[in-house]
């Protein structure tokens, strides 16, 4: 027996004369189909909703081509292939929740897999287990909702589909309500990015659709439908992914001793600046109220940094310890098609106006089409909820665990009121409502805090000369 080695290869010559060959790689090759693990994608996230797969069964993919889009409580995240090869079976349909950890899809790799990677792939006995198993759950609250799969087909190929590039696409608050409402995406109209429908169009089309049949009934059926039985008809329906965050969040919040403190603010100063500057925008760039707010907030925590910490309430034994945090990332309730996001603008105070005005614009564009980064909604430090800009006069903003103060802004009024000489003049105001965590705020502290604030947004030249 003699051991040779040739080209990379080991290779044993018998007496038989017959090699015997052994390779060697540094790596394993996979000759069979592996369900692909959906991986932790940060921030606690346990559970994901499909929005849309790119690929379907036996379609070739390579390393980094878009498999599927998905929503979480946080944000929305593209999923990319991290291997070439064939894509054998997906084990979610659109709309679908996924758990971190379960198989995503089955994957014929037909490429070298490192070791690292080995982790995201399930091992082959366990494919028969997986690829059924996921699935039950989902079908079985359609079911239980009476509701078909195919309700809403968001690829329909159907002439009205293709009203825009994304017309058969839509959020997952959106799909809800078509589902709940039984109707199909594509007969909507949308009036969204590219054609995307939002929740207006569907209750725009729902609208239209009733006086239709309205004008199209006859008298006797409306005196049928009278006498009819009017008992209450119920239907179950799953939180979307952000819908259930926000159920998580605020049980937690109201566990927190709140306490209100409500001021009315003149901004006819900040008014006429604010006209002055927009006369002129820099870049094209125009300054809101809440722009000039949210620098007037920075600001005053300069001088009350309690209201900028945080509570780390301890384990255990451990007392309660207050974490104060040094930049001001300021939050800002949005209202989306996906329900209330927050994100956050970062570093406020090292910002000037036009920076502020121009990061608002960006994270509301982001927000309305569902893409902010976990980035974007993770790291705030205190938040304002603008709720003026869409009615009502008083708020009584709800904490984040994670924060000790919020503020509420109602809707800007134009009023009479009486000058130094009791002349009456024309003074616009908004109600400002600042709620804070009772267990470290006093209501002195929060008092002063309010009060600075108000100076600032009453006197801007004031914030002027405070600014860098």
């Amino acid at each position: 027996m003699t051991l040779m080695r040739q080209y990379g290869q080991i290779w044993l010559r018998t007496a038989s004369r017959r090699p015997i060959y052994r390779s060697f790689n540094s790596t394993s090759r996979l000759s069979v189909v592996r369900p692909f693990l959906l991986s932790d994608i940060g921030e606690g996230i346990k559970e994901v909703q499909i929005i849309q797969w790119f690929v379907e069964p036996e379609a070739r993919v390579e390393q980094f081509d878009k498999i599927c889009e998905v929503q979480s409580d946080k944000a929305v995240t593209e999923i990319t292939s991290r291997f070439d090869g064939v894509i054998k079976k997906l084990h979610y349909e659109p709309e679908d929740v996924a758990q971190v950890g379960k198989p995503l899809y089955d994957i014929d790799v037909q490429s070298d897999i490192s070791p690292e990677d080995e982790a995201i792939l399930a091992p082959p006995a366990e494919q028969a287990i997986s690829s059924a198993a996921p699935q039950q759950p989902q079908k079985a609250v359609v079911q239980a909702q009476g509701q078909q799969d195919d309700t809403i087909n968001v690829q329909d190929e159907s002439p009205s589909a293709l009203a825009g590039k994304h017309a058969s696409l839509a959020t997952p608050a959106v799909r809800g309500l078509l589902k709940e409402l039984k109707v199909t995406i594509t007969d909507v109209t949308g009036t969204g990015k590219d054609g995307r429908v939002t929740k207006e169009d569907v209750h725009s089309f729902m609208a239209a659709r009733k006086v239709k049949s309205d004008s199209g009934a006859q008298a006797p059926s409306r005196r049928h439908a009278s006498s009819a039985d009017h008992s209450q008809v119920e239907k179950t329906i799953t939180l979307t992914p952000v819908q259930s965050q926000m159920f998580k969040t605020m049980t937690r919040s109201l566990t927190i001793p709140h306490f209100l403190y409500a001021d009315e603010i003149d901004v006819t100063a900040l008014s006429t600046l604010r006209r002055r500057l927009n006369a002129h925008p820099l870049n094209g760039q125009k300054l809101s109220y809440l722009q000039f707010i949210i620098k007037a907030v920075s600001l005053a925590l300069e001088d009350f940094p309690l209201l900028n910490a945080r509570i780390d309430a301890g384990n255990g034994d451990q007392a309660p310890k207050l974490v104060m945090r040094e930049k001001h990332n300021i939050g800002i309730a949005m209202d989306t098609p996906q329900g209330l996001l927050v994100p956050n603008i970062k570093n406020v105070s090292s910002r000037s106006m036009l920076d502020i005005a121009t990061e608002c614009s960006r994270l509301l564009t982001l927000a309305r089409d569902g893409k902010l980064s976990a980035t974007d909604l993770t790291g705030g430090t205190i938040t304002v909820s603008n709720i003026g800009s869409i009615g009502g006069t008083y708020v009584a903003p709800v904490l984040v665990s994670s924060e000790v103060a919020i503020l509420g802004i109602g809707k800007l009024k134009t009023i009479p009121a009486f000058d130094d000489q009791d002349h009456v003049i024309r003074k616009e105001v908004m109600n400002f409502s600042w709620s804070a965590d009772h267990r470290i705020v006093d209501g002195a502290t929060m008092a002063r805090m309010a009060e600075r604030v108000r100076a600032f947004v009453e006197e801007p030249v004031l914030m002027m000369a405070r600014l860098r």
